[in-house]
């Protein structure tokens, strides 16, 4: 079936919402109203369970339906990001320096209009238990749940959860089984030579000159080291050192990303870049401090479950609109913890022509909201089924 019709009735509904989350974006962990709202509006539909505090500010919902079934969780995120907002609409945000810029106020609203119907309706078996997470935006708010003990608490048998895609079909869905989306891990480099005066550079060990050809050399790594037809990403963003035209500095730090979509690469990259630093930086003379920091894991889609949300999509907006072999983002996302906790997907919900997730002129497409609402309450109410 398509979207259904009880959803689409109250969409602006749920819009409305979500337009009062973007007006008061909140970062992290520091979700005072963004997740009071959540749990009041939960409490007003009649869900059976609200539970608040979790991880500092995470909401869990529990729907109890019709007998023993299945218990598939369902995730949000809340946290906004710290940029300035440069849309102009009538409900930009009204905090300076923060802005929903990544449709967490749309994901989190989507799952707020899925506990809406289900809790009307309890067309299924088992429980739907409705996951609101807070700062998936670098603060790892998906482990802190998974530790909180989210899974065993409430039981969760399967896990799921959905992203806005700006540039894919409005309304369309996509998904693929194994990497999704890629691990994020970041590094510093510290590069120590011997400053001086910058007309005798003879005199002097150059961690500006060590730092120019460790750029070089470490962006050659994924071009030599890794197979071709396997995915990373190395990239050197920061660079800082130095005070005056005529001084050459003590110490240069470098700054970057590494993006993987296994594990096995995973390791041979952080080997690598460390290798390649040591090798070049005492070439020439100097030395290096290397923290390399692992972020979010690879977000590892389970293989049946996959297949079930494929099948779900295509009920909701057509076999023609859903993508099962999509290509893997080099993003991150801490959705990661979720899926190495339980089995589950996650899956892209196209925002169609919009600017780019982390712009300061994205906004979250309200048009697809009866969307990623009917593709959750479907996800729920066929578990029982499988």
């Amino acid at each position: 079936m398509p979207v259904i019709n009880r959803i689409a009735e109250f969409a602006d509904e749920v819009a409305e919402w979500r337009r009062d989350f973007h007006v008061h974006p909140e970062l992290q962990y520091e979700l005072p109203r963004t997740s009071g709202k959540v749990a009041e509006l939960l409490r007003s539909f009649g869900v059976d369970e609200v539970v608040t505090g979790i991880a500092q500010s995470g909401v869990v919902a529990v729907i109890k339906g019709r007998g023993p079934g299945k218990n598939i969780g369902i995730r949000a995120d809340m946290d906004a990001l710290p940029i300035l907002e440069r849309t102009g609409l009538d409900y930009a945000s009204q905090t300076p320096g923060r802005m929903h810029a990544c449709g967490h106020d749309g994901h989190t609203s989507i799952l707020l209009g899925t506990a809406k119907y289900l809790a009307e309706t309890r067309n299924f078996d088992g429980n739907a238990v409705l996951i609101f997470q807070p700062a998936e935006e670098g603060g790892a708010g998906g482990r802190a749940m998974v530790e909180a003990g989210i899974m065993d608490r409430f039981g969760v048998d399967e896990v799921y959860g959905l992203h806005n895609m700006p540039g894919q079909e409005a309304g369309s869905i996509a998904m693929r089984v194994g990497g999704l989306m890629a691990a994020s891990d970041e590094f510093n480099i510290v590069i120590e030579g011997q400053g001086g005066h910058a007309a005798w550079p003879q005199n002097t060990v150059d961690p500006v000159m060590i730092a120019a050809q460790l750029i070089t050399a470490l962006h050659t790594i994924v071009s030599r080291d890794i197979d071709p037809i396997r995915s990373a990403v190395l990239s050197v963003t920061m660079m800082q050192g130095g005070e005056a035209f005529n001084i050459i500095p003590q110490k240069v730090k470098l700054t970057g990303t590494v993006r993987s979509l296994n594990d096995e690469v995973r390791d041979l990259m952080e080997e690598r870049l460390k290798a390649v630093t040591k090798g070049i930086v005492e070439t020439f003379g100097g030395t290096a401090e290397v923290n390399y920091r692992r972020g979010y894991p690879v977000v590892e889609n389970t293989p049946d479950e996959t297949a079930y949300a494929a099948a779900i999509a295509a009920t909701v907006v057509g076999e023609d609109r859903v993508d099962a072999n999509v290509d893997p983002k080099m993003g991150g996302e801490d959705f990661s913890y979720m899926l190495q906790a339980r089995p589950g997907a996650y899956v892209f919900l196209g925002n169609g022509p919009s600017s780019e997730l982390h712009s300061d002129t994205y906004n979250f497409n309200d048009e697809i909201i009866p969307v990623g609402v009917s593709f959750f309450v479907k996800l729920v109410e066929g578990a029982s089924q499988r």
